[in-house]
């Protein structure tokens, strides 16, 4: 069981703090705990609004916030005017995070807040996550690697601390859904987030994934869903193509973490 004291010693040891803050379990830990020992004079939770960052989980943010009383700013960032980020490479994550984290450097320092957190956990560090190096430049800490807890252990404090969102699915941007190398834009990023919309409203709740493959998108979800998808397929595929893509296709293999990778441009690496 996580040890919901030892989080809130290592916070509450703090003179201020910055988080930045989706909504996502990880964020709404750090969220409640740290509104609770710190306050509104030493802690604020930003959450930074783009077009990669989708609407619903803006909603969950904000009412999760709310709910528990977690000082709350939200920002603008520009990562889309960034022709890096743009090009989509392999380690598009570092320019979106290094936009991310200057935004929340200037709230920090604007506040007199020592610190920047964000919500990386100790299984994190074995995934790909190129934007764990622009946090480093940015000396953002990460209280659950500190702690050494893992994905679980923060599950079970979200739980514990009465989260709604303990059990939700991880919600990366949107932008992690397009094929690396092609280029991200507001149009695609509006694609994916539409076409996860309609795969929902199949009944789907658990974790899932619109491929942009450019002119096809391909759909994830886990095997105990993929019925709920396939009984309704010749509507979801129409649907897609409405929103632009010439094709759709129900992957075989079903959800999976990182399936861009092994498709990526030879030049990336992959």
């Amino acid at each position: 069981m996580a040890d919901i004291e030892r989080l809130e010693s290592y916070l509450g040891a703090l003179s201020g703090a910055v988080l930045g803050y989706s909504g996502g379990v990880d964020s709404a830990v750090l969220a409640v705990v740290g509104a609770r020992v710190l306050g509104p004079s030493r802690f604020v939770a930003v959450i930074g609004r783009s077009a990669s960052y989708p609407e619903v989980q803006w909603r969950t943010a904000v009412d999760l916030a709310a709910r528990f009383q977690v000082p709350l700013l939200e920002v603008h960032t520009s990562e889309l005017a960034d022709p890096d980020y743009i090009a989509n490479p392999l380690n598009r994550c570092f320019f979106c995070k290094s936009e991310l984290w200057r935004v929340l450097g200037a709230v920090a320092a604007d506040r007199g807040f020592e610190l920047l957190l964000d919500g990386t956990n100790a299984d994190d560090l074995t995934e790909h996550r190129p934007g764990a190096a622009a946090g480093a430049a940015r000396r953002v800490h990460s209280p659950f690697v500190e702690l050494g807890w893992t994905k679980a252990d923060v599950r079970d404090a979200a739980l514990q601390l009465g989260l709604p969102t303990w059990d939700a699915p991880a919600a990366p941007c949107l932008s992690s859904r397009i094929q690396y190398g092609l280029p991200v834009t507001a149009e695609r990023l509006r694609q994916v987030e539409h076409a996860e919309a309609v795969i929902r409203e199949c009944g789907v709740v658990g974790d899932l994934r619109v491929r942009h493959l450019g002119d096809r998108a391909r759909v994830e979800v886990l095997a105990t869903e993929r019925p709920l998808v396939e009984a309704r397929w010749v509507e979801v595929a129409d649907r897609l193509r409405a929103l632009g893509f010439a094709d759709a296709e129900l992957d075989a293999r079903g959800y999976r973490r990182g399936s861009l990778l092994p498709i990526a441009p030879a030049s990336e690496g992959a």
